[in-house]
């Protein structure tokens, strides 16, 4: 339990608002003492599923009143949530786990309080985006997708526009779909790494390490989200032909003022690119 005399937040010291409060992704001690201090004074908080959420609030002591707000009746929620803010309520919502509005419920709220003039407040914590790509060892530069769509011709659509991209990408997987999603995945990003992570920060969180071309299916039987992490492009295989418009029009206004050798150092560092890509697009524009 948390130290309450050291960690007490006085209730007139927080300002009215909608409070996106992060939520442990597993582990219930993974959540800030400000977390705990705002939930614990919000007039109502959202829960995507006061059956899930109920663990955390009673390990924490928190008595807010809830209000079950989910993605098939948020919609619905709408008038009723805005209604209680305007009367200048502390009011927060959470997850079943992680941030609100990643891939969860929230997005709605947050939209219709920011065309109200309502204030809406951070808390950050627990993502499982960042804790992936944090032991990933791939690029920092990171894309977070979330899930893909469900027809294939519809995850072949959006997969080879992403494989274009030089960054990490990060996917939401669920158990039913990850080896679909993995076969996709060996056809669009063979000569790539892949890091595979279900459950975790709880006890029986598993880790995969990889390369896509030699990965091989998984157990269907898995519970849990997966959270995959696809690694960045190989630099020994980026082309001319994948540099993005935005880093080809940077490039030719700076060849205008610069040498090429300026010109590479700062684009190559600035991107995370190959030298040898970004000269011989400089020499292929050099007038």
């Amino acid at each position: 339990m948390v130290n309450e005399s050291n960690h007490k937040l006085n209730k007139q010291n927080i300002k009215a608002g909608l409070y996106i409060v992060s939520t442990p992704i597993g582990n219930l001690e993974d959540i800030t003492f400000r977390a705990i201090n705002i939930l614990k004074n919000s007039e109502y908080i959202l829960c995507e599923d006061t059956r899930v959420s109920i663990n955390l609030f009673r390990k924490y002591g928190i008595n807010s009143k809830l209000i079950s707000n989910h993605k098939f009746n948020e919609k619905k929620n709408l008038d009723k949530v805005l209604a209680l803010l305007k009367k200048n309520l502390i009011i927060s919502i959470i997850s079943d786990s992680g941030t609100p509005a990643i891939s969860d419920p929230g997005q709605l709220i947050i939209k219709e309080c920011i065309k109200n003039k309502i204030k809406v407040f951070p808390i950050p914590g627990p993502t499982a985006v960042t804790s992936a790509v944090s032991i990933s060892g791939f690029s920092e530069k990171y894309l977070f997708y979330g899930f893909l769509p469900n027809k294939d011709n519809e995850i072949e659509k959006e997969l080879k526009e992403l494989k274009k991209l030089s960054y990490s990408i990060v996917f939401f997987v669920s158990p039913k779909k990850i080896n679909k999603i993995l076969k996709h995945f060996k056809n669009y990003f063979n000569e790539r790494d892949i890091l595979i992570c279900r459950e975790m920060t709880k006890i029986y969180e598993e880790f995969i390490y990889s390369d896509i071309k030699n990965l091989n299916l998984l157990d269907q039987k898995a519970k849990g989200e997966f959270t995959v992490v696809i690694s960045n492009f190989p630099e020994n295989k980026v082309k001319i032909n994948d540099l993005n418009e935005s880093i080809k029009k940077e490039i030719i206004i700076m060849l205008k003022k610069y040498t090429i050798k300026d010109v590479v150092s700062f684009i190559s560092k600035k991107e995370n690119l190959s030298k040898k890509l970004i000269y011989d697009y400089c020499l292929k524009n050099k007038k």
